[in-house]
Formats: C-alpha cells, structure tokens, sequence
C-alpha cells in the first residue's frame, strides 16, 4: 500500500535562501523509491512554534500518513526539532529513534548525540532525522523497511467493540 508523506527541513540559512537544501530532498526521494507519495515539502527556520505549526498543518489539515523533519536536532541552542515534535504529538514511538541511534552508532560516536523523537498525532507517524545530508541517509535507511508496517497498523479502520 503506498502512503503519503511530508518532508519538512529544519533550517534558519536554508529558510532565509542563504544555503541550498540537500537533506530533504534526500530524504523525499529516498521515500520515492520506497513507494511513498511524497505530497508536501516545505523549509522552516529553527523556531520551535514554526516547526510545530507545519507538523500540525500535515497532520490534521493535510491528513498525512509520514511526517519526515530534517535538522535540529543537535545540541546547539536552536536545535528545537524534537520539543516541537513532543509539544504535538499524542503518542511517543521511541524505537524508531533508537534504531536510527544504532544503527548509526556503528558509523560514526557522535550518533549518539542526536535528540531525534518520533511519534503519532492522530494517524500520523512523525519522525525527526538530523540535517546532514549522510546522517539523513543513514537514518533514513535504517528505518524505512518498517515504516510501511508502522503505517498500516496506525491507520487500521478502527472496530466498535460496543
């Protein structure tokens, strides 16, 4: 089943047109080839209200399925990518990040120092990536194959058990 998706970069040089976005692009033709309908992409500074406000617009305007951040997600002081993404979503997904962490921890020390999150609002999956072109791919790829599963079980007509 092929899914909608969102591609969101996090970038205040990227949002002003003061450096060329590479990372989501990345990221919306790695979900392409996966069989994503990559329906919106957007660029957004590091302003926590701003970031909050695109996931919700995809989520409950837009009604889509996988929500991708890109960026913000270090330590610098404007790094807010994960506090927006907790101040909308309903449930916590913390596999996903730790898998990402994982399986990029194998490559490189310092995956341990992104704060990416991932969560639902509603039948929406979130799910932050760091901004780097390479840290995209890497995380990207390894969680891809089980997104789709995710999505599935997210968004199963719900039965009435009255």
């Amino acid at each position: 089943m092929s899914y909608t998706a969102a591609v969101i970069t996090v970038s205040d040089k990227g949002s002003a047109g003061l450096r060329e976005d590479a990372s989501g692009p990345l990221a919306a033709e790695m979900l392409r080839e996966r069989g994503f309908d990559v329906v919106y992409t957007s660029i957004v500074p590091d302003e926590r209200v701003q970031i909050a406000r695109e996931l919700i617009k995809c989520a409950d305007e837009l009604k889509i399925a996988l929500v991708v951040t890109s960026g913000g997600t270090g330590f610098a002081p404007r790094d807010v990518t994960p506090e927006a993404t907790l101040d909308v979503i309903d449930r916590r997904a913390p596999g996903i990040p730790e898998a990402m962490r994982y399986e990029s921890l194998k490559i490189t020390n310092r995956a341990m120092l992104t704060r990416s999150e991932a969560g639902i609002r509603g039948d929406t999956l979130i799910v932050n990536l760091p901004g780097s072109p390479k840290a995209v791919r890497e995380n990207l790829a390894a969680i891809i194959d089980a997104l789709g599963h995710g999505l599935e079980m997210l968004r199963l007509p719900q039965k009435d058990h009255t």
